[in-house]
This record gives structure tokens, C-alpha cells and sequence, in this order.
């Protein structure tokens, strides 16, 4: 909507606004006509019926000028843009496109200019995320088999000397790491076989929309300095988006290879490979008081989890006194949520619940979460811990308020060494899982 505001008064504006967009009024009505007679007055681009090709510059040039051309002047519906080349991109894309088909056969590289685009990107609001791209789609589809790298090994020795690291999980507001593809405020998109790689931050954000799809997408952020690792660096992030499918996707990172942040609904994701990750994580939820934080009807099916911190994971910030806390007090409820034919390998917590994420233990033994779990159901996890986790412990599910309806059926975990043990403590009925718990008291998530 706000879009559509700003498009409508735009056509209404004078020309020195059209002029603060790039375009004069009598340049973008000239855009519309070029498009009907199949003419450019870009030399990158051409048209040809329905189709926009876009040449590089090459050198190292900036390309972004040239696809905001196709994409907002040239082909914004009923077209297939054509990206066939290398491009380099110095400033922010933003797209706004109805039934558009972008094939992108080559590679899209942001350029490693920290400062422009600590400045610049787009600010996305939730735990302070940015964007190069804010993709903005209505029966759009994004896919050909191109690669789009953010150069993050820069982003990533920058990071690791900063001081401001932002909140649990989130960027700062002082240096920003954008994201290299955020689809927003968006209906019927499918994005395939891309390859997103060496990210600031998150790979993929869902932002705001309704029926998106991901397929084959291949992530790899893999620092080559130990000391500089791949922060934050999630495959996707989910939030208050609703019927959001992933699949068929392999991810190699050190942080979630798939979040559902807050009012994540009706979402799927299946038959998926993550290596190296924090898990499948619903949350984290709760970490603003103040706000109401809905996660609810998840399935996510045939996973393997590999040299992993967590395998299927529900992570909830405990309570809070303060009404102005970022680390804790926010209300709600994680519901109806089926993690199934979970394979682990390696993995340090193969299930994992905790309503103390980011927590310390007295802070949710004097304020219990607020945000409620139910209704959350583990069928057929199976697999290896690494044994990091003390005295043999393959789950643990922890709850500082009472959890209901936590169920598990065919669990077969194997420890490293001993006998495998089940962390539990205030659930509403342990007899509706398949193992042992051994009760422990809240410990910091």
C-alpha cells in the first residue's frame, strides 16, 4: 500500500520531484512510451517485445542504474527481464514488479563499500535488519540459476573488530549489515534455483508477504578467517508473513538455516540440508516487552542436520520488569508447530525449547515467560549428538512457564558417549513423549 501511496503521488508531483527520483515527469512518460514502441534510451538495456536484456557495464562499474531501468521503468509488468551477466552493484535496488519473470543466468555482486551501505541501505525495522534489494513482487518470479554475493568476508572482519553487535541475533543501529535479498510486502513470488552466498547478515528475508516460494536456492557463508566468522549469517528469516514454503535447499553457515521470527504462520519447509548451522529455530519470540510475538502451523519435514549447534529448536526470551526491555517480556504463543524425519549428525542439541534464550536463569526464574508453547509435536528425530552438551544430553526441553501438549513419537538419539539423557523441566504432561526426562531446574539458554 504504502508503494502504491507513493507511485500515485508521484504521478501527481511536480517535476522537481520526478527530478529527485532520477526521472524528470516528461522522462518517465517517455520510459512508458519507449516501452510500447520496444525502443531504450539506455544503451545497457534492450527491449524486444515483452523482454529486457541488460548488459553489464564490466570494469567494476555500476550496473544498479541500468536494472533499476528494466525493472521500474522499462518491465515493470507482463515481462521477462533478462540478466544473462556479471553485474555489480554500487547503490540500493528497489523493485516493485506484476508478473514479471527475472531470470538472472549470471551473478549480481554488491560491492564491499561498507560505509555507503551502512548509510544506505533499506531499513527494514525488525531487529534493525537492512537490504541491498528490497524485491517487491506480485506474481513475480526471480530464478535462472545465477548467484547473487554480498562479499562478506569484508562485512565479516569489520564485524568482528566492531563493538556494536546489535541484540541477540539482530544488527545494530549503528552499522548496518544488509541482507542480499529481502522480498517485502509481496504476494505470489517464487524464487529458484539461485545460489545466495557470502552474506553481511541473513541470506533471505521474508518480509511482510503472503504465498512466497523458495526452491533449490544453495547458501554458502564460510569465513576464511576464524578469528572473522560469519555472523548472523541465516539462510532465511520469516516474519509476519504467512504460507511461506523452502525446499529443496542446502545451506552451509553458522547461524539458523531457517528463523521464523514474529507472526510467522502457515509456513513449510522441507527436504532441506544444513550444515554447520543453529538449527531450524522457531523464534526468537518475546524479546520486546511490550509486543505480542504469534508463531503458529509449522511443518517442517525431511531435514538433515549436520555438524550443527541445534537440530529442531524453539528459542523464547524469558520475562521481564521492564517495559522498555529488548531482552525479554514480550507476550504471545509458539503453536501447533511439527518438526518430522529430523536426521541429525554431529549436532549438539538434536531438539532444543527454551524460554530463556538470552536469558540469565534468575532473571526467568523470577520472570517466567510470558509467551506461551503449544501444541508442538517431534515425529522421527533420529540421529547423533556431539556430545558438547553435558553429562550425554541429546534434548533438552526447557520451559520457565508451564509448556502444553509437547509430544514425541519414534525419537532414536545417540550420544557421543553414555547413555543418551532428556533435559525437561515444567512441562504439562512428559507422558506424551517417548523418553525418559530427567527433570532439571531452568538454566540460561
Amino acid at each position: 500500500m504504502l508503494r502504491t501511496a507513493i507511485a500515485f503521488a508521484l504521478l501527481l508531483a511536480p517535476s522537481s520531484v520526478w527530478a529527485a527520483t532520477g526521472y524528470t515527469h516528461n522522462e518517465a512518460r517517455q520510459n512508458r512510451l519507449n516501452k510500447r514502441l520496444g525502443t531504450s534510451t539506455n544503451p545497457q538495456v534492450t527491449v524486444q517485445g515483452s523482454v529486457c536484456t541488460v548488459k553489464p557495464l564490466g570494469g567494476g562499474r555500476d550496473d544498479a542504474p541500468a536494472l533499476l531501468y528494466a525493472m521500474n521503468e522499462l518491465c515493470t509488468s507482463s515481462s521477462l527481464i533478462e540478466l544473462p551477466g556479471y553485474y555489480t552493484v554500487h547503490t540500493v535496488l528497489r523493485t516493485n514488479l506484476t508478473n514479471v519473470e527475472v531470470r538472472l543466468g549470471g551473478a549480481i555482486s554488491y560491492v564491499p563499500d561498507i560505509a555507503y551501505w551502512n548509510a544506505s541501505s533499506i531499513y527494514l525495522t525488525y531487529q534493525n535488519a537492512t537490504t541491498y534489494w528490497f524485491f517487491e513482487g506480485h506474481g513475480a518470479t526471480l530464478h535462472g540459476g545465477g548467484t547473487i554475493t554480498a562479499n562478506g568476508q569484508a562485512w565479516w572482519e569489520y564485524f568482528a573488530r566492531s563493538n556494536n553487535k546489535g541484540v541477540a541475533g539482530g544488527s545494530s543501529t549503528t552499522f548496518a549489515r544488509p541482507i542480499p535479498l529481502v522480498i517485502g510486502n509481496s504476494t505470489n513470488v517464487v524464487v529458484e534455483d539461485l545460489s545466495i552466498i557470502d552474506s553481511p547478515f541473513w541470506h533471505n528475508f521474508v518480509y511482510q508477504s503472503n504465498d512466497v516460494k523458495y526452491q533449490n536456492i544453495q547458501i554458502r557463508s564460510i569465513s576464511n578467517n576464524a578469528s572473522a566468522p560469519a555472523a548472523n549469517s541465516d539462510g532465511w528469516d520469516i516474519y509476519r508473513s504467512s504460507n511461506v514454503v523452502i525446499r529443496n535447499s542446502n545451506v552451509q553457515n553458522g547461524d539458523d538455516c531457517v528463523s521464523f521470527k514474529p507472526n510467522s504462520t502457515f509456513c513449510t519447509v522441507e527436504n532441506m540440508i544444513c550444515n554447520g548451522s543453529h538449527g531450524i529455530s522457531v523464534g526468537s519470540l518475546g524479546q520486546y516487552a511490550g509486543q505480542t510475538d504469534i508463531v503458529s502451523d509449522l511443518y517442517v519435514r525431511n531435514i538433515t542436520m549436520l555438524n550443527a549447534e541445534n537440530g529442531a529448536r524453539i528459542k523464547v526470551f524469558g520475562g521481564s520488569n521492564d517495559t522498555k526491555s529488548v531482552s525479554g517480556g514480550g507476550s504471545g504463543y509458539v503453536r501447533n508447530v511439527t518438526f518430522q524425519d529430523f536426521s541429525n549428525s554431529n549436532v549438539d542439541n538434536p531438539i532444543y525449547i527454551t524460554q530463556c534464550y538470552s536469558s540469565s536463569a534468575q532473571q526467568c526464574e523470577q520472570f517466567p515467560a510470558t509467551l506461551q508453547i503449544s501444541d508442538v509435536h517431534f515425529i522421527n528425530v533420529t540421529g547423533t549428538a556431539s556430545g558438547k552438551v553435558a553429562n550425554s544430553t541429546v534434548a533438552s526441553l526447557e520451559c520457565s512457564a508451564v509448556c502444553q501438549n509437547i509430544t514425541a513419537v519414534n525419537t532414536r538419539l545417540t550420544p557421543k558417549n553414555g547413555t543418551a539423557r532428556y533435559n525437561c523441566a515444567n512441562l504439562a504432561n512428559e507422558a506424551l513423549l517417548d523418553f525418559p526426562c530427567t527433570d532439571v531446574p531452568i538454566t540460561k539458554g
